[in-house]
């Protein structure tokens, strides 16, 4: 799909031609003086009328009327240098292929050099065009019987550029991954439950494995009674649906040591069970397993850039449902970790499973866990849908996650963790804790939760339950789930 040229053929045959454009000191920037004067000065006549635009996200389109070789010429417009961040640089070139997107391009040349800035290297500048190339035209599948046609996609980008090639090809691999990676978390949470059940999930891990060469270990029910997961199969009770913990080992160091667990929850559909939810808050629920998906993605990156880490990433995972044998308010449960729960919430069922998925995480030597939910309603009244709740038992590990959430683009926000916080789930008068201490802080309550199992091991927890899904249109995305973590904790890993 890729491949690189020297500059010197910014003038050769393309379909579309790609620079970027400043606000400031446009006439100095040699690539556009160098097409002005090929088109006689149109695009400074252009720019008075109003019709190429240097404002930040403009995508201006002129056709070059065999003046040039190259049948178009696209213009990204940049704003002011300083203000170009790598998030914004990435947003901007989002704008620009869902606009080749709908023009039905299908090959293009980028100057890669007009999108550096002080803030944006050449390399990561590139990055930033592949990943962006991969997610921002992203369309989902859909079960309509009248199916269109798919709009022409891009099968040929030329990158123009005079800098080390190794190192370019290098950056690209690192974007169209991480592109992938996100898109396969987008892909799963938008399966509906009927679909993707635990089985299902299971299954997709499994190809995943193999096709990426990981370790794979599935636990099915009898496993998880023989190992005494009693949190996860709780919230299996009232499911005709079997669980599955599924577990992928990836090994990039030799010995087995230092390694990064990745925990994620894979609640496929979520009732409430018989603390049900209404009407209105159970539709969408089959994007309750939009930890898992993180995970997935981030693993699918991990795949294919094979980093020298060690890394372990365990997905408890079930649906939530009612029947008679559903598990109740009141019942009190024995997680894996051999601590007891009174069960005050049954749709507090998340943090059951990522309990036992922890534990089961520390168990195979994990040295550091992230754990990656969508645990609350809490942190959506919170935060909203841009930034992701966090919670951590050790500052150092949080300020590397957080490093690499601000690198891709995707906020984080650490909420407090503390001893009262932590008597909150350890108040109850029939075992060592409870689920659900209350609507006050339920977010945090959560973590706190959750944090009774990481005990002593550094632990990031994420939620993400405001911004797995989008309700609209965005520059890098659709509508729908967003892959949203898949990015940064791959980015961690990659940057440890």
């Amino acid at each position: 799909m890729f491949h690189i040229q020297p500059t010197t053929e910014m003038f050769s045959e393309s379909e579309a031609i790609v620079f970027g454009l400043y606000e400031e000191n446009k006439l100095n920037q040699q690539v556009y003086e160098q097409y002005n004067d090929a088109l006689d000065g149109a695009l400074d006549q252009y720019i008075k009328d109003g019709d190429v635009s240097n404002a930040y996200k403009k995508v201006s389109k002129v056709f070059t009327l065999n003046q040039i070789p190259a049948k178009r010429l696209y213009i990204v417009g940049l704003g002011k240098k300083e203000n170009l961040t790598p998030s914004r640089l990435k947003a901007a070139y989002g704008v620009l292929f869902k606009q080749l997107q709908k023009d039905h391009i299908s090959e293009v040349s980028v100057l890669l050099h007009s999108f550096e800035t002080p803030q944006t290297s050449v390399t990561e500048a590139a990055s930033l065009i592949s990943e962006a190339m991969i997610t921002a035209p992203y369309q989902f599948e859909h079960y309509k019987t009248n199916n269109a046609k798919p709009d022409t996609k891009l099968t040929n980008v030329c990158i123009l550029t005079d800098d080390n090639k190794q190192h370019i090809e290098s950056a690209l691999d690192k974007g169209y991954a991480t592109g992938h990676g996100i898109n396969t978390a987008r892909h799963l949470v938008q399966l509906p439950g009927n679909l993707l059940t635990a089985t299902d999930l299971a299954a997709y891990a499994q190809s995943m494995a193999e096709e990426l060469g990981f370790e794979k270990e599935i636990l099915d029910k009898e496993d998880m009674e023989n190992l005494g997961m009693g949190a996860l199969l709780a919230v299996n009770q009232g499911s005709t649906e079997p669980p599955k913990m599924i577990v992928l080992k990836y090994q990039g160091k030799e010995d087995w040591n230092d390694v990064v667990g990745l925990v994620g929850k894979g609640i496929t559909f979520d009732t409430g069970g018989y603390s049900i939810k209404p009407k209105d808050g159970i539709v969408g629920m089959k994007s309750d397993m939009g930890g898992a998906a993180a995970v997935l993605g981030a693993m699918e990156i991990v795949g294919r850039l094979k980093p020298a880490q060690n890394i372990i990433a365990v997905i408890p995972s079930t649906d939530n449902m009612i029947s008679g044998s559903a598990f109740k308010p009141d019942d009190v449960i024995t997680s894996l970790s051999g601590k007891t729960i009174e069960v005050l919430n049954t749709d507090a069922e998340g943090r059951l499973a990522l309990a036992d998925g922890i534990t089961y995480a520390k168990r195979l030597k994990a040295d550091r866990i992230i754990d990656v939910a969508t645990l609350t309603g809490g942190v959506v009244v919170a935060l909203g849908d841009i930034t992701t709740g966090a919670m951590t038992n050790n500052q150092a590990f949080y300020k590397k996650v957080e490093e690499a959430s601000q690198r891709t683009g995707e906020p984080m926000w650490q909420l407090p963790y503390n001893t009262m916080y932590q008597d909150k789930v350890r108040s109850s008068d029939v075992a060592d804790l409870n689920n659900s201490p209350g609507r006050k802080a339920h977010a945090i309550m959560a973590g706190s939760f959750l944090a009774e199992f990481a005990e002593e091991t550094p632990w990031v927890h994420l939620d993400i339950a405001g911004t797995a899904t989008t309700d609209s249109v965005y520059d890098l995305g659709p509508k729908g789930p967003t892959g949203v973590m898949a990015s940064t904790i791959a980015n961690y890993i990659l940057h440890l």
